[in-house]
């Protein structure tokens, strides 16, 4: 069967992330799932990272919580296969994130949290460590590829439109992650009861222009306790389209991963002040008690951006480019 331009569908499977989670062999190796579940204290390990999160939705959710011990996240590894053709079952891997559940101890509910969490993408890989190395190489001026990021963000609003996702999930990802160390921010004089004080930045970043691709504008805030601003990437309204404790639950996960993999930023031991310039050289933090190779992440996410141009975009170029220049976003 010929594959169309119009044949792209996507397809949803979870994977439980907790203390006896173990990567799939179709896992991306390069995910910080993966990272941290390897070795002899791997189920220490794991559990050393739930007990962050949930310590932190604890102290930020403190109404009717006296104990500090009402609320404890689910997390549910969300792996996004792409189908370039409709009628055949196998898939292309595409991209993974993390889905927060609340569970209410005291009540027993599961409140629903905010899906995007951990976002990590095979294209996105490819962009960064084969396609901009490549044009800087060969580019006379400084500057981006002129469709740096098109087919990915292309892609990404492709999958948060389809039926597939709006079947599983109720609101658009949230993607929050590590303010940039190239740019600077002010905090603002905006406060929300959940997110804390809201900075603005002096320019956008590349992750900044990335992520607008993919339809996600970005505001930036220092949730109490903090030690710096975290990048909130989002559709529509992020104060109002979701709960304190949705909102809290996607704080605490990602602000227990960002401790994680860059503590000299998010574990430092000065919060950021009015104005604040991140940097991956501050000597003044604490390292969590987890395990997690910095190292490892950053070569395994070159090698997966070859491993996706020989697989994935050599032998679909094509077919993406032709669905592509067909899509509007």
């Amino acid at each position: 069967m010929t594959t169309t331009a119009t044949d792209l569908t996507f397809s949803i499977s979870t994977t439980r992330f907790d203390e006896d989670y173990t990567p799939s062999s179709g896992s991306r190796i390069t995910t910080n799932f993966a990272n941290l579940a390897r070795g002899e204290g791997r189920r220490q390990n794991l559990r050393n990272v739930l007990t962050m999160i949930d310590d932190r939705v604890n102290d930020l959710a403190d109404q009717d919580n006296p104990r500090r011990d009402r609320y404890a996240v689910e997390l549910d590894i969300v792996s996004v296969d792409l189908h370039l053709d409709a009628g055949d079952g196998a898939g292309v891997p595409l991209i993974e994130v993390l889905d927060v559940t609340i569970l209410d101890k005291e009540t027993g509910d599961r409140i629903l949290g905010i899906t995007g969490n951990n976002f990590s993408s095979y294209v996105r890989d490819y962009d960064f460590s084969v396609v901009l190395p490549a044009h800087k190489a060969a580019a006379t001026e400084p500057g981006l590829p002129s469709d740096f990021g098109d087919l990915h963000g292309k892609l990404f609003q492709h999958f948060v439109a389809s039926d597939a996702y709006r079947r599983r999930f109720a609101q658009p990802p949230v993607v929050c992650i590590s303010v940039s160390t190239s740019r600077e921010y002010r905090r603002t004089a905006y406060q929300h009861s959940v997110l804390g004080w809201e900075y603005a930045h002096d320019a956008d970043s590349l992750t900044d222009l990335y992520f607008g691709k993919m339809g996600q504008q970005v505001r930036y805030f220092m949730p109490r306790g903090s030690a710096a601003p975290l990048a909130f990437y989002h559709q529509g309204d992020l104060t109002a389209d979701h709960s304190d404790l949705a909102l809290i639950g996607t704080i605490s996960t990602m602000e227990a991963f960002q401790k994680i993999y860059r503590p000299e930023i998010y574990n430092a031991r000065s919060a950021a002040g009015e104005v604040y310039r991140p940097s991956l050289d501050n000597p003044d933090y604490s390292v969590p008690d987890v395990s997690y190779d910095r190292e490892e992440r950053s070569r395994l996410g070159a090698e997966q951006g070859r491993f996706t141009e020989e697989h994935f975009m050599k032998p679909y170029r094509s077919v993406l480019d032709q669905w592509a220049a067909g899509h509007t976003v």
